[in-house]
């Protein structure tokens, strides 16, 4: 018979872990495919954006149903040209207050004015019925964010847009290959954003896409991202340079060749998670929304503090131990982040509760495609070893 675990079992303890070597957190790097599509461009000496960012933006556009696809040079240039493209200076906008900086940040870059909503706890994704709630007379867009790679609820979005006539942007940079009720989420909203930085699914170092539906939005950011040049030394507008190079471009499209079947396995991951960890009392996994395929960016959990001794940050100590690297996204809610004091202060002091309360208790877990089984039962083990040790 087994004895029950106490702490004194667990490795922080002296115990012995359940991994020997640490687990992958993530999977991140160049394929020998990877590095030639680089060399190859580096050979051509043709360095600058050019056919293989015009390449990887034909085919990102097909595998997420959108229309018109543009490379940048980052995910966050990425927001700021959809932005510009869409909203105006003052303008207000509503905003999850559980996510990246960056998503509420280049709206405030824009001029507009950030209102921050709360999530739904069991999915971390914009809670609609608080986005409803919080519409004025001057809202004018939403601004939702996938988050860990997950589908925030679109058609309860969109319909929430439509009723009020507001643009809807999504913040995609975790996302890629994201799926709403069998289709890829670049067929919805007026702009999705994505990210390619290094630790992403999609990760080319830097860079990132932007996506549309609407030729009049993909024209003004092509303009946007290259000085608004309509023909050499030509310039229609101001813009920005915000252009990928064609090195990155070849990462990028040799890295979307294989990017559905690392995604599946991503999914057959948290398919083993949900199993497992909805048997460890006190620990929550991700519920995502219904009829939505995450892209599971990171399988990120919650706890229910009053059932165990410890803070969330002593639990991942002692998983840490165990052999089983964690990560916080978040450790604090955008409203308690000091660049957006200004932003709570004019809202009246408001801070969602949710963001509040998850900043506390979620942890992220290993999830890639080279997981193997063995690992992901191994993970869940360390899990149940340490809650059953801090359990009250």
């Amino acid at each position: 018979m087994t004895a029950t675990p106490t702490t004194s079992s667990l490795a922080v303890d002296g115990g012995t872990p359940v991994f020997a070597q640490n687990v992958p957190f993530m999977a991140v790097g160049l394929t020998e495919d990877d590095i030639a599509a680089a060399n190859e461009v580096l050979q051509s000496g043709m360095l600058r954006a050019a056919s293989k960012c015009a390449a990887f933006e034909e085919q990102f556009a097909s595998q997420t149903d959108a229309a018109h696809a543009l490379t940048c040079a980052n995910g966050t240039c990425a927001l700021q040209l959809a932005y510009e493209a869409l909203l105006q200076p003052g303008d207000e906008v509503i905003c999850p207050a559980w996510t990246y900086i960056a998503t509420a940040s280049m709206l405030v870059a824009r001029g507009c004015k950030v209102v921050f909503c709360d999530v739904d706890e069991t999915n971390y994704q914009i809670d609609p019925a608080d986005v409803e709630r919080r519409i004025t007379p001057n809202t004018k867009a939403i601004a939702c964010t996938h988050l860990y790679g997950m589908p925030v609820d679109i058609e309860a979005i969109q319909a929430i847009a439509t009723k009020h006539n507001l643009r809807v942007i999504y913040d995609s940079a975790q996302a890629h290959l994201a799926e709403y009720h069998g289709k890829g989420i670049g067929a919805y909203g007026d702009a999705c954003t994505y990210s390619f930085y290094a630790t992403k699914n999609l990760g080319t170092g830097e860079g990132g896409m932007v996506t549309t539906n609407d030729e009049g939005v993909a024209r003004s950011i092509g303009l946007l991202r290259s000085h608004g040049e309509t023909d050499k030394y030509l310039h229609e507008s101001i813009g920005y340079n915000y252009r990928m190079n064609d090195i990155t471009g070849a990462i990028g499209l040799s890295k979307l060749q294989t990017l559905r079947a690392e995604t599946d396995r991503r999914r057959a991951v948290a398919t083993q998670y949900h199993a497992k960890i909805d048997a460890i009392d006190g620990v929550l996994r991700p519920e995502p929304v219904a009829n939505t395929e995450p892209a599971w960016h990171l399988y990120t959990c919650r706890l229910e503090l009053d059932k165990f001794s410890c803070t969330r940050d002593e639990f991942i100590k002692a998983l840490i131990g165990e052999g089983v690297p964690c990560a916080v996204h978040y450790p604090k809610s955008l409203t308690r982040q000091p660049a957006f004091a200004e932003t709570v202060k004019a809202n009246g002091g408001d801070e969602p509760a949710s963001a509040l309360r998850l900043s506390e208790r979620v942890f992220c877990i290993p999830i890639h495609q080279n997981l193997t089984d063995e690992q992901v039962a191994g993970v869940c083990e360390a899990i149940a070893k340490v809650a059953d040790a801090y359990r009250k």
